[in-house]
């Protein structure tokens, strides 16, 4: 089915969305269009590339990239594709090589996706071929940029500076590297990678959703304050205490830590408080925070606690824990997940295995926590299958924004990330500016 700009623009009331967003496959594909061919998508992080030759392969919605830093250390983005018959030049998700070379007919690639060399040229002579005519290259994608290292393209020629597109939510970003002692991280061991039976954007509302954790987590927060009870003060295995126990805090809890959202969709949960906001400081990494920032600095970048931070549609961070979590949209009911740790360059080693606990325990697909999650988005995609009644609504705090400019900011329970997203989900969709109010949703 075909949809007209107007009835797309139906689909997102003030309050209200339709079910069909979720469901018809029509949709996801003019999303993959429109959304993921519009917007800045997130790529990798230059930690993965770290040399001369090396790559990594994803898929850009359902098209093939290559990520490679080339000889002079240029980052570029590719598509993975041959200039000659188009065959898919780069098949292992990374790698090192000195040239890309085509598995079909030999023809080879410099790193920066130029044609180097095509087999048995003669018998293209007279031919009116010209080896040096860009259409045979490895093409570039349209943009692509990095902040801080963490590197997005998109399709789109047209697209804001990757800087302006992430508006106020790049203090975040910034607010990860910056604890760093040296105000860099690195990608460290491998993704937890798997697949969610649903509609990505599932995922994505549920990121700073606070009215869900008391619900869907009860029973393993429950179950998690029996065994710490029984734990000796000294227990090795207390730091799991400062993990699980909060997915369990209160509506007022929740409420207090209030939800910030921006233009293009991005939002986060936090800022002054969340729920890692009392999470022990290693002596040793204090130690060496103070030296690289003194006293007040380093003050001001640990007490910046954000839970969920999201830049729309393709990357959630958590600057606190040092992992995000990308999506790997595929179809209108089935999602790939991934989750990367990082290392802050100069902690000591307990920060990265705090992380890796944390995605263990939370982000794992035989963790604690994700699969109440996932179990909630698939009864909720099987759900929608119902024509009973065809809207979902988000009216919690509907109305309460505060307008601060750059930004829009709720109560930590309110639906002002729903909103927020799909504003943006209507911009991108019928073609016009996206905003991050409700005026935008509802003209």
């Amino acid at each position: 089915m075909s949809y007209s700009t107007e009835q797309i623009a139906d689909m997102v009331k003030p309050t209200f969305l339709h079910r069909k967003i979720y469901t018809d496959p029509a949709i996801f594909e003019l999303e993959m269009e429109r959304i993921w061919g519009g917007s800045w998508i997130f790529i990798g992080h230059e930690s993965q590339v770290p040399n001369a030759g090396d790559y990594i392969t994803l898929n850009y919605g359902h098209l093939p990239v290559v990520m490679v830093r080339d000889k002079q250390l240029n980052i570029h983005v590719l598509h993975n594709r041959c200039g000659h018959k188009g065959a898919k030049i780069v098949d292992k998700r990374d790698g090192h090589v000195n040239a890309f070379r085509c598995c079909y007919h030999g023809w080879t690639y410099a790193l920066d996706g130029t044609l180097a060399g095509v087999p048995n040229m003669k018998g293209y002579e007279g031919t009116g071929f010209d080896r040096s005519d860009p259409r045979y290259n490895m093409q570039k994608l349209a943009r692509y940029d990095s902040y801080r290292g963490f590197v997005f393209a998109s399709m789109n020629p047209r697209a804001p500076d990757l800087k302006e597109w992430m508006g106020g939510a790049a203090t975040v970003m910034d607010n990860l590297c910056d604890r760093s002692p040296e105000g860099e991280v690195e990608v460290a061991g491998g993704v937890l990678r798997y697949e969610h039976e649903c509609n990505w954007k599932l995922f994505l509302e549920n990121l700073n959703d606070t009215m869900h954790p008391m619900i869907v987590h009860k029973s393993v927060v429950d179950a998690a304050n029996d065994y710490i009870a029984t734990l000796p003060e000294d227990s090795a295995r207390r730091d799991e205490a400062e993990i699980i126990p909060p997915f369990g805090a209160s509506y007022e809890v929740f409420e207090s830590t209030g939800i910030t959202g921006f233009r293009y969709g991005h939002h986060y949960d936090g800022g002054e408080t969340s729920i890692h906001a009392d999470y022990s400081v290693d002596p040793d990494y204090e130690r060496a925070m103070l030296a690289a920032y003194g006293a007040d600095r380093t003050r001001e970048i640990l007490t910046y606690n954000t839970h969920n931070t999201l830049y729309y549609p393709s990357l959630t961070i958590k600057s606190a824990i040092q992992n995000i979590r990308v999506v790997r949209p595929i179809a209108v009911d089935k999602t790939i997940i991934e989750t990367w740790s990082f290392r802050l360059k100069g902690a000591p080693d307990s920060l990265l295995q705090r992380t890796l606990l944390y995605s263990r325990l939370i982000n794992a697909n035989g963790s604690m926590v994700g699969p109440d999650d996932l179990t909630a988005y698939f009864r909720v995609q099987q759900g929608l299958a119902s024509t009973g009644n065809d809207w979902i609504e988000m009216h919690r705090n509907f109305g309460q924004d505060e307008d601060q400019g750059d930004r829009l900011v709720n109560g930590g329970t309110s639906d002002l990330d729903m909103r927020t997203q799909y504003a943006a989900w209507k911009a991108y969709m019928t073609n016009d500016t996206p905003l991050a109010n409700q005026e935008a949703q509802a003209s």
